[in-house]
């Protein structure tokens, strides 16, 4: 099946199973409905943990009601409100391809964020190719997309050891795609 495959029509099943490849992760994946021109306001929005997916729709939230979050609505995420509330946040994000959102996709759900630690990532390949086009399936053709992997993001081979990010947060490593459409910004971020 090649990356060019249409997804399952998507619903909230399909949907569903679509991000479970995030739960056994420290891993956010959730959308809100996109409120702002600027659509980075969104983005804060999702990174304050205070918003609900925008169609009712399951999300991914390791840090949902845990204690880090009460204390601090943004936890793990660190990057300043006014960084946010500007342009500066430019140098953080860079967007890619559709392509190569596919691949980051499933990047994001693999062991230490590393296809190439993945022992039976050739058996399950498919799978979570399946699964990631369902997730973009939500955002059609004229979507945009963002990745915190450093210059040359839009050509990296997500299916290679990724050894570069700008942080957004107070973890280790944090490695995050940003979706955006007309009317939703998603966005799946993992932490190791």
């Amino acid at each position: 099946m090649s990356e060019e495959t249409p997804a399952a029509e998507l619903d909230e099943r399909s949907w569903s199973d679509a991000i479970d490849m995030y739960e056994r992760r420290a891993t956010i994946a959730k959308v809100t409905g996109r409120e702002h021109e600027n659509w980075v306001l969104d983005l804060s929005t999702l990174m304050h943990g205070d918003t609900r997916d925008a169609r009712g729709w399951r999300t991914v939230d390791i840090w949902e009601g845990e204690l880090e979050r009460l204390d601090e609505p943004s936890y793990p995420f660190v990057v300043p409100p006014q960084v946010i509330a500007t342009g500066a946040w430019k140098p953080y994000l860079q967007e890619i391809p559709r392509s190569q959102a596919l691949r980051f996709l499933v990047a994001l759900s693999t062991p230490w964020i590393d296809v190439t630690k993945k022992p039976d990532f050739e058996e399950c390949r498919e799978d979570l190719e399946a699964k990631a086009r369902v997730i973009l399936s939500r955002f059609p053709e004229g979507s945009h997309f963002y990745a915190n992997t450093g210059r040359d993001s839009d050509v990296r081979d997500y299916y290679q050891r990724v050894s570069g990010w700008n942080s957004f947060s107070v973890r280790t490593f944090d490695f995050g795609l940003v979706l955006v459409s007309e009317t939703e910004v998603g966005m799946v971020w993992s932490f190791r």
